[in-house]
């Protein structure tokens, strides 16, 4: 049953939107189509991705009072934890917001890494839509230069580098660790090392071992996040 939905909802209507969209690009480039099917998957997400964005902003400028609360109610995280909730009640800040872009999120990059994954160059008639051709051609070789179908060294690491600075945008700057750090504060500050550091290295290995068309995607999925970030601040700053 979750499967048929997975296909019916998500692997299909992806499957058939790749399929479209290299047989309308030029010279049938399916790089081309996966960087346009990627920005289109990110533009209907678009408003789920702002409404996170703005939520860690408005995170991160109430910091100095999270710090404060921390402090006062040292060694008492129930306290520390209501009054922080208390505190984003207040600001009408939901800190749990993004989780909603999250769960929505993981299944369709699941299903574009099996759109990417299976199949191409071969199309698998049995699934498209009778509405959508069949391409005469199809061109895995990205701008003449790149196959999708093998893996790249330079899009894996490009991939690996634009989630670098994409954690980094989304991340608040790290605090210099304190000589008797408490274990949640030790928790967070690991945790943060491996979301700038680690993550990036494991794009890049996962980007690089599957196919060179989850590298452009993660690619130009990132520069999305990265730019998506620079519109939200710049307007938050003229308002």
């Amino acid at each position: 049953m979750i499967k048929g939905f997975f296909n019916t909802v998500l692997y299909e209507p992806l499957y058939n939107g790749l399929v479209f969209l290299i047989d309308i690009v030029p010279f049938a480039d399916v790089g081309i189509a996966v960087v346009i099917l990627t920005l289109a998957v990110k533009l209907v997400l678009f408003p789920l991705s702002i409404k996170m964005v703005k939520t860690q902003i408005a995170v991160r400028t109430l910091e100095p009072e999270i710090a404060k609360i921390k402090e006062k109610h040292k060694g008492n995280s129930q306290e520390q934890a209501r009054q922080m909730m208390a505190l984003y009640k207040e600001r009408g800040v939901n800190p749990f917001s993004g989780i909603l872009l999250l769960f929505v999120q993981i299944p369709i990059i699941f299903a574009l890494y099996f759109v990417f994954f299976r199949g191409l160059p071969i199309i698998n008639v049995d699934i498209l839509y009778s509405f959508i051709p069949v391409p005469t051609e199809v061109n895995m070789h990205f701008l003449g230069l790149i196959d999708m179908s093998m893996k790249s060294v330079i899009l894996a690491a490009m991939a690996g580098a634009m989630q670098y600075f994409q954690m980094k945008f989304a991340l608040p700057k790290m605090e210099a660790r304190k000589d008797n750090p408490s274990f949640k504060e030790d928790l967070s500050r690991s945790f943060q090392m491996q979301m700038r550091y680690i993550l990036p290295i494991v794009v890049l290995v996962i980007a690089y071992v599957i196919s060179s068309a989850v590298a452009l995607y993660w690619t130009t999925s990132n520069l999305f996040q990265i730019g998506q970030e620079v519109y939200v601040r710049r307007n938050i700053k003229k308002n």
